[in-house]
Formats: C-alpha cells, sequence, structure tokens
C-alpha cells in the first residue's frame, strides 16, 4: 500500500514525463508500462500514451489539473466516474484474464488488516471502539465470489491521480494497477482520504450496480474504511489535523450501515 509513502520520483520533460521508481517494488514499472500499453490501444486518451520503458516509464505528459488541487471537487464526480467506468471497462476480458491481479486486493488487503487490528495499542476511546467493532465485523465477514465483475483496477484512488482538462477526467498513475473487481475498485475510489478529507467527492452517486455489486462494495468499503483507519493513526502532515478521529467515525457510521 504506496499512499502514505513516496514509492516514485516525477521528472517534467516538456511534452513528456519521466517517472522512477524509488520504493521496494520491483514490479511497479512493469506495471505502469502494461498498463499505459493496453489502454492506449483499448482505451486512447484516457491515460498518458506510453513511450520508452528501461525500468523506468516515459510516457506523454496529459494537460489537465489533479482534482484534489480543483476548487469544489465533488462537482465533478460525475466525471470522475465516467471515467473510471471506462478505465474498468477498457481491457478485453481475455486479456484481462491472463493478467495478474493488482496489488493488495481482497484477501492481502483483509489479512493485513486482521493484523493490524490484533497488533492494535489502546489509544483512544473512538479510535479503539472502531478497531475492536471492525475485527469482530471481519472475522465474520466471507465475501465469496458473490458480485464479482471482473475489471482493470489503476489500484490508487487518490483524487490527485484523476485530471481535469477542462472537457473531461484522465487518469495517471497505473503503478499498482492490474486485474480488479469493480466493487472492490470503485471502494477504493470512494474511501480514499483524499475523497472527503477536503470536502465529499461522492462518486458511488454517479455510479450504476447490480444487488450483487452493491453487497459486495458494502463490505469492501468497511475494509476500505478499516484500512484507512490504520494508515492514518501516524497523524503526518499530509491531511488536516482531527483526519484520524474523522476516520475512526467514518468506521463506525460504515459498520453500523
Amino acid at each position: 500500500m504506496a499512499d502514505l509513502q513516496w514509492t516514485h520520483q516525477v521528472e517534467l520533460l516538456g511534452d513528456r514525463v519521466v517517472k522512477r521508481y524509488t520504493g521496494d517494488d520491483p514490479e511497479a514499472g512493469e506495471r505502469e508500462w502494461r498498463a499505459l500499453t493496453l489502454l492506449a490501444e483499448h482505451a486512447p486518451g484516457l491515460a498518458p500514451a506510453p513511450i520508452a520503458f528501461d525500468g523506468s516509464v516515459t510516457m506523454s505528459r496529459l494537460a489537465g489539473i489533479p482534482l484534489r488541487s480543483v476548487p469544489g471537487a465533488g462537482a465533478y464526480a460525475g466525471h470522475l466516474a465516467r471515467a473510471a467506468d471506462r478505465l474498468h471497462a477498457a481491457v478485453p476480458r481475455d486479456v484481462l484474464a491472463r493478467l495478474p491481479e493488482r496489488p493488495w486486493h481482497l484477501a492481502p488487503l483483509a489479512a493485513q488488516v486482521r493484523e493490524w487490528c490484533a497488533r492494535w495499542t489502546p489509544r483512544e476511546p473512538l479510535a479503539d471502539q472502531a478497531v475492536r467493532e471492525g475485527a469482530r465485523w471481519l472475522e465474520r465477514w466471507r465475501p465469496g465470489e458473490e458480485g464479482v465483475t471482473p475489471v482493470f483496477g489503476a489500484g490508487d484512488g487518490n483524487l490527485s491521480n484523476f485530471l481535469w482538462d477542462g472537457i473531461r477526467v484522465r487518469i495517471v498513475d497505473f503503478e499498482e494497477s492490474g486485474r480488479s473487481d469493480r466493487a472492490f475498485e470503485l471502494s477504493e475510489i470512494s474511501q480514499h482520504v483524499s475523497m472527503w478529507v477536503d470536502g465529499e467527492v461522492d462518486v458511488l452517486a454517479h455510479v450504476e450496480l447490480s444487488p450483487a455489486e452493491e453487497r459486495r462494495l458494502a463490505g469492501c468499503r468497511r475494509l476500505h474504511a478499516l484500512m484507512w483507519l490504520f494508515l492514518l493513526s501516524p497523524e503526518g502532515p499530509r491531511n488536516p489535523p482531527g483526519t484520524f478521529r474523522r476516520q475512526a467515525e467514518r468506521v463506525l457510521r460504515c459498520l453500523g450501515g
């Protein structure tokens, strides 16, 4: 999970971008290159065009402003949802079936969150309650395969990865990408801290899901909310003071629903 640590460096060279990977994942660049190549073929214009790969990825530079930098970003939620829908449907099923699963999909993420719950040191009543109730729910949750709609997932729901160019939203950052399922990906986007900390960006209001997908989404949202409780527990400088407590409140609301 790369949201709270630097995993790459970006160099802007005119109409090109060079992305160098500085994390400890040796496959990050390969995933990004594969994603850009697939999207250039199946959804041209949605993402940067691939130019060269030598461990680093050189890609075209997209025009646009990251939505996290746009005042009132919630007004663009429909555009964001349409971009996500296009991404998810872009890769043909036969090609998608041969792709590796994206990192930190449901099973490994659930295992990690269980471990974090077990290691939790009491901190303050609201967060402690969220961890206790979350751990109890997680031990009972059996998502199975109901509601699984295979999609290509970007793997990072950060609002900064969605660029508004004045007409449409386009997407960058695919180092965590791979085969996924629609409910899981929409959950990750909707629960990302950047989607609510500065004002709600309600992507889910602009998507249509089957009843089975809705049920899977509800569980995935609880899982991602719990994940963010642990990721935000250090109260770092990247979000406003009080974000951790707000996340604990979000977890309890999500579990109560």
